[in-house]
């Protein structure tokens, strides 16, 4: 049984790979770097061998008539680039253009453990009725960020539920920063006069819009609520953030105190 279970670790020992990336001193290729350390991961001594030219690389694809580098090879038989390594070791590949809600879970995530910090900073604990407002406002204005980074691809996207935009072209650039400003003002409990009428209106416009398009036409969309270049699909999470603007709202006309 001893004898067994040293061949097996000798086995396991002598897993080695041979991967080709390129090295050159303008260009590291990072995926060579993922495909090194996925193999070391999973046990394999990396026989790494550099392409340090443009013209060795070209080689190197013509002789294997490949079009990508890196190129791991294991017991001689060549497995493919970083993808294609991570399937053959029967891990997940994100598809192109794939929807996910990865993006928005890790920005409430966020912005939760930021209003939480806040209130533990100003109260001595974390858990308050504040917390609860600032993940709100915090989450709008770190929105509104997102949108703002490529302000057209989110009109452009926008414009495909949101009722007003599709009236008033104009309403999808200025949403963003409606938004922001609503969540920076509620965040510092000023100028309720503007903000609470403000989250009310977009809130309102949007909650109807999402649920108009998603809940009763039925149909299939992107959700510009983290950005035009997002895939992250429109349902629950759209129609959260803007019934969450709605609910902050009337929180504050119901409970006007000061920070």
């Amino acid at each position: 049984m001893s004898t067994l279970k040293a061949k097996m670790m000798d086995q396991i020992d002598s897993k080695t790979a041979d991967l080709y990336r390129m090295v050159m001193p303008d260009h590291l290729c990072p995926y060579g770097l993922k495909a090194r350390y996925l193999l070391k991961r999973k046990g394999y001594t990396v026989n790494d061998h550099w392409l340090e030219s443009r013209a060795q690389t070209d080689a190197f694809k013509a002789k294997h008539d490949v079009r990508t580098t890196p190129q791991t090879f294991i017991d001689g038989k060549r497995i493919g680039g970083y993808d294609d390594l991570r399937r053959y070791f029967g891990l997940s590949i994100k598809a192109e253009g794939e929807t996910s809600y990865r993006p928005v879970i890790a920005l409430f995530t966020m912005t939760a453990l930021m209003a939480m910090a806040l209130s533990y900073a100003v109260m001595a604990t974390p858990f308050t009725e504040h917390a609860a407002m600032w993940f709100v406002s915090l989450s709008m204005c770190v929105l509104a960020l997102l949108k703002l980074q490529d302000i057209d691809k989110f009109a452009t996207m926008f414009l495909n539920y949101d009722l007003l935009a599709k009236r008033w072209v104009p309403y999808g650039y200025i949403y963003p920063f409606a938004e922001g400003l609503a969540g920076i003002f509620m965040t510092a409990a000023i100028l309720d006069w503007v903000s609470i009428p403000l989250a009310m209106f977009i809130g309102g416009v949007g909650a109807v819009s999402v649920f108009k398009a998603v809940y009763i036409d039925r149909r299939e969309l992107k959700c510009a609520c983290v950005g035009g270049s997002s895939n992250v699909p429109l349902g629950f999470i759209s129609l959260t953030e803007n019934l969450g603007m709605i609910g902050m709202a009337i929180w504050m006309l119901v409970r006007p105190t000061a920070m």
